[in-house]
């Protein structure tokens, strides 16, 4: 125990480290799967069967499949493929696939909510607002997104919160991240002190994360209370 707390400072910036590259991650994953996901619903409600048919089956794989193995494939297989690593061996290329594979990860979760948020406004307040004259962007946005952002919030912060924790498994093709840094800090460590005391703090490190990220949904869930019926 001792011996841990004098290394306290080095293990200290190893996590601090490691949480920058989770909140990178993080940030990079929502910045893309947000808009792509609302793609993806459109894509999914499309009148053209074909089109819609050809993205739910894609939704439903990605859904499917661990996020774990995704990444797997992702990163290796087109070394595979084109007989070379197309990621390069570097951090930069390892974060690039990672961010990759979680964009398109949750892009898919995102667009089943968005779906459902959509599909889930009364058609009469469509149909009210052509009678009042407004183009069908116009219904869209001032209308049908209004409204749609007021009940897919509880369902979005459930996932955003999830992601927190789930880029835990980037470290899985060895992208530095928190989880990562403490368990190399524990390999070289001797005792079991070493072995508990590194994980213990990144345990710490997301809980408080998610607890931010829970007032700051709670927070945002008063704003849109107005939208109460």
């Amino acid at each position: 125990m001792d011996g841990f707390f004098q290394q306290f400072p080095i293990v200290f910036h190893a996590l601090n480290v490691g949480f920058l590259q989770t909140l990178k991650l993080f940030a990079v994953t929502l910045l893309g799967a947000i808009p792509l996901g609302l793609i993806i619903s459109f894509g999914s409600m499309s009148k053209f069967k074909p089109l819609s048919m050809l993205v739910r089956f894609i939704v439903w794989i990605v859904r499917g499949t661990p996020l774990m193995l995704q990444l797997l494939i992702i990163f290796y297989f087109p070394g595979l493929v084109f007989g070379q690593q197309i990621w390069g061996g570097g951090e930069g290329g390892r974060f690039f696939a990672s961010a990759i594979a979680f964009i398109i990860n949750y892009a898919c979760y995102f667009s089943e909510i968005f779906r459902g948020g959509i599909q889930g406004v009364p058609h009469g307040q469509q149909e009210a607002g052509q009678v009042l004259g407004l183009s069908k962007s116009q219904i869209f946005f001032k209308i049908t997104l209004l409204q749609m952002i007021k009940r897919i919030v509880p369902p979005m912060a459930n996932e955003i919160i999830t992601l927190v924790k789930d880029t835990s498994l980037a470290r899985i093709i060895a992208l530095q991240e928190i989880i990562w840094a403490g368990q190399a800090f524990l390999k070289g460590s001797e005792g079991i002190s070493g072995a508990i005391w590194p994980l213990f703090f990144t345990g710490v490190y997301y809980l408080a994360f998610s607890g931010i990220l829970t007032l700051l949904f709670g927070w945002v869930e008063k704003k849109l209370s107005y939208f109460k019926a």
